[in-house]
């Protein structure tokens, strides 16, 4: 007899709470169109923290600033309870925007390598932040419905891999209590109003670094003389293919991409170094190191193979770990979501070869996580992409443009009801 009261409560709950979604979307639209337009680098995203700082304070919540450089949390205190901690990163990228939307970036700025380069948020981080915000505004309106407490975690640097460890590393578990769950979203091209996810390994591992080949310059008119960079690295990346093709089991899963390739300045002068910038995937720890060791035999063998005056150096540029979700935690978090908001998950069949940081929150206080996807994409485009066999403008691509509704919606929805599904 106990089941009536329950469901009726838990019913009037998410209406309350989810009807309060509709009359904030005109705001949410403006901060979302306003984040969009004016994008950061990584470990740059100061007005993008001090417009979520600014917004926690306004819901009432306990804030901290400059974790991890830029990084923001939001304490919303409410009673005894679990403490669900709800992750939005922020930060955008080194591309110049091609969508031609009105409200389209024009932002530039410096890179990390010291490059003059355009900026877009062109993998969604804007719409995070947005969501983050929503959810937050309506559970401090809420504060009759649940009981605990919820850490807001805006992260910095996620693109470059240094931003949840860089607000770990400046003391957020000393700093903050400790989590029942910690949980995340993030934009993808899957139909809009969608919302996948996968238990257990839900994303792939990745390691990027930076190799610099030594050679010895000449004239370009004197190869004799020189030990020409341009042709070992050259020579290199079309080795690095084979690591993948030759090396990895056809029922394992590996992905090695030089990303980048830089050697002189001029076309008659023979240059005394060049570098790549290169990135691996992978989802087992074994095909991990295998893949990581063959690239560095590779390197260093062609270097000897021409005779380079000295060995290649390599520097770690980032490290991402595999995402896994726990698969208790996820059903819970699934059941609740579809629960509260009335969206129907969908059971991804395969993990994504992209790659987050997110999962070193869980790991840090040894708590379960979930990450779970969000779709952005018009149906009908979707649609078209699907009959025609072409593939859409992905996370990262110049055009990467979402569906503004219903994805502000479906990624309140879908955060709230996931935090409803732990908060008592």
């Amino acid at each position: 007899m106990t089941a009536q009261p329950t469901n009726l409560k838990t019913a009037q709950r998410s209406a309350h709470a989810y009807s309060l979604i509709d009359a904030l979307l005109p705001e949410l639209e403006r901060i979302y169109l306003d984040l969009h337009a004016h994008p950061e680098l990584s470990l740059q995203e100061v007005r993008t923290a001090g417009i979520a700082a600014d917004w926690l304070e306004r819901c009432g919540a306990e804030v901290h600033t400059g974790i991890g450089k830029t990084g923001v949390v939001g304490l919303l205190k409410n009673g005894d309870g679990p403490v669900i901690l709800l992750r939005a990163d922020m930060d955008g990228l080194p591309v110049k925007e091609k969508t031609g939307l009105p409200y389209a970036s024009q932002a530039s700025g410096v890179d990390r390598f010291g490059q003059s380069v355009s900026i877009m948020h062109a993998c969604g981080h804007d719409m995070h932040v947005t969501w983050l915000m929503a959810v937050m505004k309506i559970l401090s309106e809420t504060r009759d419905s649940w009981r605990g407490t919820v850490m807001a975690v805006f992260q910095p640097a996620e693109e470059i891999g240094a931003g949840a460890s860089g607000m770990l590393a400046d003391g957020m578990v000393k700093r903050f209590p400790k989590p029942t769950v910690c949980l995340g979203q993030h934009l993808v091209p899957l139909p809009a109003g969608q919302v996948g996810y996968r238990a257990g390994t839900a994303m792939s591992a990745a390691d990027s670094f930076e190799v610099k080949m030594f050679g010895r310059g000449a004239h370009g008119s004197q190869p004799q003389n020189s030990v020409d960079p341009v042709v070992m690295a050259s020579a290199t990346v079309l080795r690095l293919q084979t690591i993948v093709s030759r090396e990895v089991a056809m029922m394992d899963s590996a992905v090695v991409t030089v990303g980048t390739i830089q050697s002189g300045l001029n076309e008659n002068v023979i240059p005394d170094e060049a570098i790549l910038r290169l990135n691996v995937r992978s989802f087992k720890q074994q095909v991990r190191e295998r893949v990581l060791a063959s690239v560095k035999r590779i390197v260093e063998a062609e270097a000897t193979a021409s005779n380079a005056p000295k060995p290649p150096e390599f520097t770690v540029i980032s490290q991402f770990p595999v995402t896994i979700n726990d698969e208790a935690a996820a059903a819970q978090t699934m059941d609740g979501m579809a629960l509260h908001s009335g969206l129907a998950p969908l059971h991804l069949p395969e993990p994504l070869t992209g790659s987050e940081d997110f999962g070193l929150f869980g790991t840090a206080w040894n708590v379960p996580s979930v990450f779970w996807l969000v779709g952005g994409t018009d149906h009908a485009i979707w649609q078209a992409a699907q009959e025609k066999g072409e593939p859409l403008p992905v996370n990262h691509s110049p055009f990467f443009a979402p569906q503004l509704h219903p994805t502000l919606k479906t990624g309140v929805q879908a955060m709230l009801g996931a935090a409803f599904a732990w908060l008592e």
